[in-house]
């Protein structure tokens, strides 16, 4: 099958590659343009494009899919467009290019998570589980019919980040066998059910910080559902600490939330609105991340106040 294909970040790559592995022929790679990243702020390309690159694809990165953009995508004439996490809403006039359609891998189990941050909203809301479902895309935000779906369970302390690693394989499973059957004519489409929908809006920088007038239980979904990014935090004496991992555990002590009752080699633990959340890794400012046992090795800390 000739097949366009449009992502951005490492989520979609497995994509890409299985594809390729696949046999079908990807016409071209469509991803956003290089932009300044680390700390010389230099122009990086993304994963995707890398990738494409080192398969020897064409690959286009324009910062909108202009009228101009629309119609050098039909030259191509692909027979399908394959979409992942690509950053860019695609007008009704791309949708239309494809002989067969544009399908999307989305990292949930729609229509719970419609939208930019779909795998760390799962983490956040405590979810049992997600998945993938591929879809076929209509002019709305993930509201498209289904065509595939998996579950798999969320863990206690799972990250949003080990989370991300288990969809993006499923994904690209999915979406070559949704290609199969699409041409042996087997692949049947569900509506998506009006219940149960949820959007999952980006993931911003300033809601990373912890309140510790929160349960415990849910600053624990915080940690994880912020890792990798951007990172659950909070200050100790005006010095920014970034939790990595943490876990809910015993009653609260009785002290003023954000206090660190104990530190063992359990981890360091720190009251809570309601309960004590056990910290186990963590990162202070300019240092690499360290476990409880090791920061505790360094610092008094037992009695300071988490901020």
């Amino acid at each position: 099958m000739k097949i366009v294909f449009a992502g951005t970040p490492d989520f979609a790559v497995a994509a890409l590659d299985a594809l390729a592995a696949a046999g079908h022929d990807i016409a071209a790679a469509y991803t956003q343009p290089d932009r300044p990243a680390g700390r010389g702020r230099h122009l990086q390309s993304t994963p995707v494009a890398r990738r494409a690159e080192a398969l020897g694809l064409p690959v286009r990165k324009p910062a909108r899919l202009t009228p101009d953009e629309v119609a050098a995508l039909r030259t191509l004439a692909p027979d399908a467009m394959v979409v992942v996490a690509y950053g860019l809403i695609l007008p009704a006039a791309v949708l239309e290019v494809p002989r067969l359609g544009c399908f999307n891998i989305h990292a949930s189990l729609l229509p719970r998570w419609r939208g930019a941050a779909p795998i760390a909203r799962a983490v956040l809301a405590g979810d049992a589980e997600s998945g993938v479902t591929i879809m076929r895309m209509d002019a709305g935000l993930d509201t498209g019919p289904m065509l595939l779906r998996e579950s798999v369970a969320i863990a206690p302390a799972m990250t949003a980040g080990e989370l991300h690693d288990a969809l993006a394989p499923l994904g690209a499973r999915l979406i070559v066998r949704a290609l199969d059957e699409l041409t042996r004519g087997a692949l049947h489409e569900t509506p998506q059910p009006a219940a149960g929908a949820t959007y999952a809006k980006k993931i911003a920088k300033d809601e990373a910080r912890l309140d510790w007038a929160l349960p415990a239980d849910e600053l624990a979904r915080r940690v994880g559902g912020y890792n990798p990014a951007p990172m659950a935090w909070c200050e100790l004496d005006g010095e920014r600490v970034r939790l990595l991992r943490a876990r809910a555990g015993g009653a609260t002590p009785g002290a003023t939330p954000g206090t660190i009752v104990a530190v063992n080699a359990g981890g360091i633990h720190v009251a809570t609105g309601n309960g004590v959340l056990v910290v186990t890794e963590l990162q202070f400012a300019g240092g690499t991340p360290q476990t409880a046992q090791q920061a505790g090795t360094g610092r008094s800390l037992a009695g300071q106040r988490l901020a």
